[in-house]
């Protein structure tokens, strides 16, 4: 993994990782990325789904989106995903924060020409095992279809995790500190989704 200076994590430093395994592992369990590019000096930031193989990122949209043909000509992105882990309450306002795991890429992207794999790959990662339930895409929709893929070759994860980190002035204050575990839960349903475990949304499960 290339680690150069803009992917360093500068603020809290110790909770930066820059293993492949780390990333990966976020990136296959996030449900949501968001991308980031600018047009003619304008930012916009853009929630999408995404899926990972080996080394490459695919997210996906239409043919006549204005995103998908800027990103394809060339501008430079940067991709985020985030998974929300716990809140963290310390005995003072300025101590809160929250547990969570984070990735961070920059890159270009370029048009996929086999967009049946790369479709398949993005329902799979939402919902393994759907690709083979539901009918295929024709060729109409995958004309239709506009997929990217992003090289995870500049790439860093900022992880937090563990207590509050109260103040030694604070400790002995009567209030509550402490960690609220959180995690994304799925309501029951007749659909066997296969990232759900004991009702919790997790990575892809085989």
């Amino acid at each position: 993994m290339r680690q150069p200076d803009r992917i360093r994590v500068k603020r809290e430093p110790q909770r930066g990782c820059y293993d492949r395994e780390t990333i990966e592992a976020i990136l296959d369990e996030a449900l949501i990325s968001h991308l980031g590019f600018a047009v003619d000096g304008q930012p916009f930031v853009i929630p999408t789904l995404h899926a990972r193989v080996d080394d490459v990122v695919y997210v996906h949209g239409s043919s006549a989106s204005r995103m998908m043909r800027q990103l394809d000509a060339g501008t430079p992105v940067c991709l985020t995903a985030t998974i929300f882990d716990g809140l963290v309450l310390a005995k003072s306002v300025f101590n809160h924060s929250v547990n969570y795991r984070s990735v961070v890429l920059f890159g270009t992207a370029r048009a996929v020409d086999d967009k049946r794999a790369a479709l398949r790959a993005l329902t799979e990662q939402l919902a393994p095992g759907r690709w083979n339930e539901a009918r295929q895409p024709t060729e109409h929709e995958l004309k239709a279809t506009s997929i990217l893929a992003f090289p995870v070759d500049e790439a860093s994860a900022k992880v937090r995790s563990g207590p509050e980190e109260d103040e030694a002035e604070d400790v002995d204050l009567p209030v509550w500190s402490g960690v609220v575990p959180v995690h994304l839960a799925a309501e029951p349903s007749e659909y066997a989704w296969r990232r759900v475990r004991e009702g919790r949304v997790g990575p892809p499960q085989e």
